[in-house]
């Protein structure tokens, strides 16, 4: 695979959004990174997600702290999770 995950037309769920086939979540996985944390400076759980490519981005931004597994399950359960892209 080059560049993005190749689709299937019409393929997707009712709400429009497009459905990933196992295969093309592993293609696609390998060019990502990511970090998981609570931000220094709000104290939100964030999760930072960006191609291989943006690496060098992560380190400009606010700093994420572990975050213990019960509390990121408790932020996800109550959708308190704040979702980045890195470019």
């Amino acid at each position: 695979m080059t560049g993005s995950a190749d689709l299937q037309a019409g393929a997707g769920h009712e709400d429009g959004t497009a459905a990933l086939t196992p295969q093309q979540l592993d293609a696609l996985g390998q060019h990502l990174v990511w970090r998981i944390g609570r931000d220094d400076l709000t104290d939100e759980v964030v999760v930072r997600v960006g191609y291989a490519s943006a690496a060098g981005q992560f380190a400009s931004l606010s700093r994420l702290r572990n975050v213990p597994d019960a509390d990121l399950e408790q932020a996800l359960a109550a959708g308190q999770i704040r979702l980045e892209w890195v470019e």
